[in-house]
């Protein structure tokens, strides 16, 4: 049988990371840029993730290695030196868009809008990765302290959702990231969201992404940790039901994990009902992060 992604456009509105400019990736930019050539993508989202706000916002291997918020900001600007350059020097083979992806915890709404001023993105990749300043897919120990300092994981599944219809409502990102992230070291994470006080998070965060008329991204990482894509199953028939963009993401951090999971990830779309045409993503105006910050 045909492959389903053999007749399909490839794309990825969530990929790009590169050792250059992320500590947990490897290889280069232009290395990346150039295996999603060779891979034949027809238009990828380069987005790196932001810098820390302070110290305090560090990821633990940066932590770790000494390198400062103040550093890591400075990094993030060459980073969209370096793709503006990237994007220009491959536009006959590939289209790249220039963009990053969002942390959220307390202050990040107004450091997202101040680095969109100054870097003039795209578009963001609207994520969560912390939930009460916690992050929560870096390890289990960290995931169960986040769940502890919740309360208990329904409310750290709820904290998450909360946060994340937050980001939704104040950044409207063209993109949203890993929808269920929230469910990577829960090993019962189809039984947790089928939990009453979990789903209606889930389906009202969907329905203000359908309100928004954002991108849902097809996040094809999930299948590296032997869980499924993100969105899970549940969620993602709930988004197609809702008539959401669903756009495929690798989450590609470096040339070994570019166009990562493509054929299963597509066969399941399809296997759905989903006619596999992207939307690619709405481009940031100029005013469009003018107030508030």
């Amino acid at each position: 049988m045909r492959s389903a992604s053999q007749t399909i456009q490839k794309v990825s509105v969530h990929g790009g990371h590169s050792g250059q400019f992320c500590l947990h990736a490897k290889n280069n930019l232009e290395e990346v840029i150039e295996a999603y050539i060779a891979a034949g993508f027809s238009w990828v989202g380069i987005t790196e993730h932001m810098p820390p706000l302070s110290d305090n916002h560090r990821y633990p291997d940066e932590a770790e290695q000494g390198i400062t918020s103040v550093a890591l900001q400075e990094q993030f600007s060459r980073y969209f030196s370096e793709c503006r350059a990237l994007q220009q020097k491959y536009a006959d083979k590939l289209k790249i868009f220039t963009a990053f992806e969002t942390e959220t915890y307390p202050g990040s709404v107004a450091y997202v809008r101040k680095l969109i001023k100054a870097t003039k993105p795209d578009y963001i990749v609207g994520s969560v990765h912390h939930v009460g300043g916690i992050g929560i897919d870096v390890n289990p120990q960290l995931y169960a302290r986040a769940a502890m300092e919740s309360g208990d994981l329904e409310q750290l599944y709820c904290n998450y959702f909360d946060a994340q219809l937050t980001m939704l409502g104040e950044l409207e990102p063209a993109v949203v990231g890993h929808f269920d992230l929230i469910r990577i070291f829960d090993s019962n994470y189809l039984q947790t969201l089928q939990l009453h006080s979990v789903w209606a998070r889930v389906e009202r965060n969907l329905e203000l992404i359908a309100e928004l008329d954002l991108i849902l991204d097809f996040n094809l990482r999930g299948f590296d940790k032997t869980l499924e894509q993100y969105p899970s199953l549940p969620v993602l028939k709930k988004a197609i039901e809702l008539g959401i963009a669903i756009v495929p993401g690798d989450d590609s951090h470096g040339v070994s994990s570019v166009g990562r999971n493509y054929d299963k990830g597509i066969a399941l779309l399809a296997d759905l009902g989903h006619n596999c045409q992207w939307r690619q993503p709405r481009l940031i105006k100029d005013d469009k992060y003018h107030q508030g910050g």
